[in-house]
């Protein structure tokens, strides 16, 4: 059926739940499933956000942050993967640091996969409410079938 499975994973009980359906869906076949998270791009200033002025980053403030941020990314596919059994399964790790909705579905094209296998929801569930949620914007915008998990 799928011969290659996109599951991006943040972290979240939706991701994982997303990761046992792909991982079901793979067992018994040749897919593989690329894990895939995103570490989102450290803002410009973060002084807004508590409440100070807009100070800009000094540069190697802001790799500090954009490593912590990947390291988390790093942490979120150990989580999904400790989680799932996949023994059987071909299992690839894609990390990218940008705007998820956007990476996902470019990662998809890039990969060519078959489908995406994804959580309604995700760590940022308030952030999701306001914006717009990023499995929302990925069904909207994929090449692929995407299949949104609960």
């Amino acid at each position: 059926m799928y011969q290659s499975i996109l599951v991006p994973v943040d972290g979240s009980s939706h991701a994982v739940k997303a990761l046992q359906v792909a991982a079901q869906l793979a067992k018994g076949t040749s897919a593989i499933l690329y894990l895939m998270t995103v570490a989102e791009f450290p803002p410009d200033n973060i002084g807004l956000f508590t409440g100070g002025v807009a100070e800009p980053y000094a540069e190697e403030e802001r790799e500090k942050l954009a490593a912590g941020m990947k390291e988390e990314a790093h942490q979120a596919i150990d989580k999904a993967r400790a989680a799932v059994e996949l023994a059987g399964i071909e299992v690839k790790e894609v990390v990218r640091q940008g705007r998820p909705a956007e990476l996902i579905v470019g990662v998809a094209e890039e990969l060519g996969v078959d489908a995406i296998v994804m959580g309604s929801r995700g760590i940022s569930d308030m952030r999701g409410m306001v914006f717009g949620s990023v499995s929302h914007r990925v069904s909207h915008t994929a090449g692929c079938t995407v299949i949104t998990v609960t």
